[in-house]
C-alpha cells in the first residue's frame, strides 16, 4: 500500500512574509520614517523570496489560488525593490508619482489583480478575505495619493496598509498556532 505524504503548510511562511514586509512598508507611508536598507531588504528576502517560495510550495499542494498569490505578490515586493534601486544604479529612470503617474499605474494594476483574487477569498475564512479587501483598498489608496500628489492620502493608506499586514500576521500565526494544538485557538471565520 503506497504511503500518504503530509506536506506542511507553507501558507503560514507566505503570509508573514507578507505581513511583516507590508507592515513596515506601511509605517514609511504613515510617515514615520524614511525608506532605509530594512524595507529594501526585507522586501527582497521576506516579502520576496520567502513568498516565491511558498507560492511554489503551495503548487505541490495543488493550491492554484496559493501559488498565484504568494509567487505573485513575492515579486511585487522584488520588482519594488528594483523600481527603487534601479534608478540609482543607472539602470533606467525613475517610475515617478506625479506630474506622470508612472508609479500610480503600477498600483492601479496591482490594485485590480488585488480585487480579483479578493473575489477567490470568498470561499476561505473571514480574515483571508479581509487581507484581500484591505490590500485592495490599499493600493488603489496608494494609486491616489501617487495621482494626486496628497501627503494625506499617502498617510491614510499608510495606517490602513499597518492594519493590512498586521491581519496578515495574525492569519499566520493562528494557522501556526492552531496547527501546533489541533484545534482553534485563534478564530478565523473558517468556511463550514
Amino acid at each position: 500500500m503506497p504511503q500518504t505524504i503530509k506536506y506542511a503548510n507553507p501558507g503560514p511562511l507566505g503570509l508573514m512574509g507578507f505581513g511583516m514586509t507590508t507592515v513596515l512598508l506601511n509605517i514609511h507611508n504613515a510617515g514615520f520614517f524614511p525608506i532605509s536598507a530594512m524595507i529594501l531588504a526585507m522586501g527582497l528576502f521576506y516579502g520576496g523570496a520567502a513568498q516565491v517560495i511558498a507560492g511554489i510550495l503551495e503548487f505541490k499542494k495543488g493550491n492554484t489560488f496559493g501559488l498565484t498569490a504568494f509567487t505573485s505578490y513575492g515579486f511585487f515586493w522584488i520588482s519594488l525593490v528594483a523600481l527603487l534601486l534601479f534608478p540609482q544604479m543607472g539602470l533606467g529612470d525613475a517610475a515617478q508619482a506625479t506630474p506622470h503617474a508612472f508609479m500610480a499605474w503600477y498600483l492601479v494594476m496591482w490594485g485590480i489583480f488585488t480585487a480579483f483574487m479578493f473575489i477567490g477569498t470568498l470561499r476561505g475564512n473571514k480574515v483571508l478575505q479581509f487581507i484581500f479587501a484591505s490590500l485592495t483598498v490599499l493600493f488603489f489608496l496608494l494609486a491616489i495619493r501617487d495621482f494626486t500628489g496628497s501627503k494625506l492620502i499617502g498617510t491614510i493608506a499608510g495606517f490602513e496598509g499597518i492594519i493590512c499586514g498586521f491581519s496578515a500576521i495574525y492569519l499566520a500565526m493562528a494557522e501556526v498556532i492552531n496547527e501546533q494544538y489541533g484545534r482553534t485557538v485563534l478564530p478565523i471565520g473558517a468556511k463550514e
